[in-house]
């Protein structure tokens, strides 16, 4: 296929690109930054004043949205809130304006979201059928993007709204900065400790983001977690028995509050979230539990 990532250089999206291309698809990745090409890969510029990408990208079979502001850089300032925000709805209806200027339509978008979707519940358990009433930030942010990614199918497009987990990478994602206070031997539980991790393993993603690419069965919302989320006790635990390092200092919430501001919700606050579509369609996951998952990422 001739694929199209908003995003595609990023933490998820350089690695994604990797595996199309090792899959035999043509690549164009939307950029700021550069335009040529290289392993295989072509840059088209987007989100500058006098592009005009639609005119380079004509029999496209898919586009991928990965574009946005990181959530993990930064406190969350009322400022960096808006530039979360505007960055995700900006990226997407550019996309739209794009797909609608081409006189031949994808057959697939692919929009990667949030499980932050979700209300954050110590005992609710969540799969794509749940009902939702988003009631903070992140919950409406995800909410209004993904509304806004629907639009596309009045075109009769395939819209997929991967809604991923928090995301273990050794470059990127939460796993860096989780795994720093064991390294030094200050690793202890989070907050309550209660609260629900619903991660993946970020090959897993990019697994996932090629097999819905691939799997005409899949349409709205697929959760991208692992299928054995635990809780941040847990989780820590692992952690430390990974790197054999003790699990012994607690960071209490009010600490976590006065360090991250609201962004602290990250990781006092979580959901428990299923991936009940990937495994009714037979998906593999090479990362179902955090300690595999942790030996291929921390040693």
């Amino acid at each position: 296929m001739k694929v199209v990532i908003a995003g595609g250089s990023g933490f998820i999206g350089s690695k994604l690109s990797n595996l199309l291309i090792s899959e035999g698809h043509e690549i164009v990745i939307l950029t700021r930054k550069e335009n040529g090409a290289s392993k295989g890969i072509k840059y088209v510029k987007w989100l500058e004043e006098g592009t005009a990408p639609e005119t380079e990208l004509a029999n496209v079979d898919a586009f991928i949205n990965l574009a946005g502001a990181s959530i993990n850089d930064g406190r969350w300032t009322e400022q960096h809130q808006e530039q979360i925000y505007n960055s995700r709805m900006e990226a997407t209806d550019e996309l739209l304006r794009i797909i609608e200027a081409l006189p031949q339509k994808p057959s697939t978008f692919i929009n990667a979201s949030a499980i932050g979707i979700y209300p954050v519940s110590l005992n609710a358990e969540y799969t794509e059928n749940s009902t939702i009433t988003p009631n903070d930030f992140l919950g409406r942010t995800v909410y209004d993007w993904e509304n806004k990614a629907k639009l596309l199918e009045k075109y009769g497009i395939r819209t997929i709204l991967m809604r991923l987990g928090v995301v273990l990478g050794k470059d990127g994602g939460a796993l860096p900065l989780m795994a720093l206070p064991y390294k030094l031997f200050a690793g202890g539980t989070v907050g309550s400790g209660k609260q629900w991790v619903s991660w993946i393993h970020v090959m897993d993603v990019v697994r996932a983001i090629s097999f819905a690419l691939n799997n005409t069965r899949l349409n709205g919302p697929v959760n991208v977690t692992s299928p054995s989320p635990l809780r941040m006790g847990e989780f820590g635990k692992t952690i430390g028995s990974v790197l054999n390092r003790p699990h012994w200092f607690p960071a209490p919430a009010i600490m976590m509050k006065l360090a991250l501001g609201q962004k602290s919700k990250l990781v006092l606050e979580g959901q428990k979230v299923l991936p009940k579509v990937l495994m009714e369609e037979g998906f593999y996951f090479d990362f179902p539990n955090l300690d595999l998952a942790l030996k291929d990422l921390l040693k």
